[in-house]
């Protein structure tokens, strides 16, 4: 998803913003999300991310950060919180629901859609791995509605069919897998890369889980790119407490141009109060609010 063509990309990230934005009729397609289609969203991940090898190099010497197992796990907590109002995320596997929101159905434990290419995927990569699984006759429905929210072909048993999938290990370690190569690995390896701690690493995954790893406006790459406009990142010498309220002004006010009356907390009284409070190692104990609800992890 990142790209670190050279070694002063990686040193540097605000110098690659320009690359970033470069698109051409390969990189515009999107779905609900702002995702690139598949053939961009691959592209994009060149362009951000380059050559693995010299990412490696910058990243290998720096702390776990979020990557170490009990900050990984605080991590899933805390965005549980706001998108399945529980700290128990593991709880979400077997979750599926339409929320009404244009993506089809949400579903399992980083909300895969099926109006969003990441469901496809993961049912994809699943049924490659596990080919007699109970979705795997779901998958020319679930290739013709992405991009979409429809559910044609998928109802009604698509729903039951997921649940019960969600019953089995390999299943749940499919989800995990995917979350991470999609939405988790992505997000901490440029936070690092970014010159950013722990909570930094967070800021960038929330961010990801919710906006997609997209190139548009309102995709992760899109907003991480406006804020690199407005205030240096630690690798380019700038403060890392200024940029990240930067980049959670820019989040925020996406939110709202996409949606005025949209709730906001999962970033005003949760990613700001950490920031606020100068926990740039997300140490805990913590306590944020989300949509009213108070989440404390000691």
């Amino acid at each position: 998803m990142k790209r670190a063509g050279f070694l002063l990309f990686a040193l540097v990230p605000v110098l690659i913003t320009a690359a970033v934005s470069c698109t051409t009729p390969e990189h515009t397609a999107a779905d609900a999300k702002g995702n690139p289609s598949p053939v961009s969203r691959s592209r994009a991940t060149d362009r951000a991310g380059g050559k693995r090898a010299v990412h490696d190099a910058a990243v290998a010497g720096r702390p776990a950060g979020l990557a170490a197992p009990d900050k990984k796990e605080l991590a899933q907590k805390i965005v549980a919180s706001a998108e399945n109002a529980t700290l128990n995320w593991r709880s979400a596997y077997g979750y599926i629901e339409d929320i009404g929101d244009g993506q089809g159905y949400t579903a399992g434990v980083i909300g895969f859609c099926t109006g969003t290419h990441d469901l496809l995927t993961l049912v994809e990569r699943y049924t490659k791995a596990h080919p007699d699984n109970g979705l795997a006759r779901y998958l020319p429905a679930l290739r013709e509605v992405d991009g979409t929210d429809s559910h044609e072909g998928l109802d009604p048993g698509f729903v039951t069919a997921w649940r019960h999938e969600a019953t089995l290990a390999a299943f749940r370690e499919a989800q995990d897998s995917e979350r991470d190569r999609v939405y988790f690995d992505p997000a901490v390896r440029l936070a690092k890369l970014d010159g950013l701690g722990t909570l930094g690493q967070f800021i960038y995954y929330d961010a990801m889980v919710m906006h997609g790893p997209g190139t548009g406006d309102d995709g992760f790459y899109g907003l991480r790119e406006r804020a690199l406009r407005e205030a240096k990142p630690p690798s380019g010498g700038g403060d890392e407490k200024a940029y990240l309220g930067v980049f959670l002004d820019v989040r925020r006010a996406a939110m709202k141009s996409a949606d005025p009356d949209r709730d906001t907390t999962r970033v005003d009284t949760a990613q700001r109060r950490f920031l606020d409070e100068g926990n740039l190692a997300l140490d805990t104990p913590l306590e944020w609010k989300v949509y009213g609800e108070t989440y404390r992890v000691p």
